[in-house]
């Protein structure tokens, strides 16, 4: 189930308080706000959420990684976990012009 207020037809970020460091797994996240470190447990997240920010929305993103149909549950339920704890955030509107 989605978090609630997770939208995947919107556009999202990685929060600028969260810093990815690559592992061989996927990826660590830290979040500089709430001090929590937390994984990416596959390489194919890590391209998904380094690339939020590119695309017109989740659904652009999950494309752009090569994410399959099959998958795409899994990744929307990890991104919606995410969202809910401040490491993706939604881009405004005003903020994409």
């Amino acid at each position: 189930m989605a978090a609630p207020g997770f939208d995947p037809g919107r556009p999202y970020r990685c929060s600028p308080s969260v810093a990815l460091r690559p592992e061989p797994f996927g990826a660590l996240v830290y979040h500089f706000g709430t001090r929590r470190l937390s994984f990416l447990k596959t390489p194919q997240l890590v391209t998904v959420v380094s690339g939020l920010a590119d695309q017109p929305d989740v659904h652009a993103a999950l494309d752009a990684a090569g994410v399959v149909p099959a998958q795409r549950p899994a990744y929307l339920r990890a991104l919606a976990g995410l969202a809910d704890n401040g490491t993706i955030e939604p881009v405004l509107v005003e903020e994409r012009q």
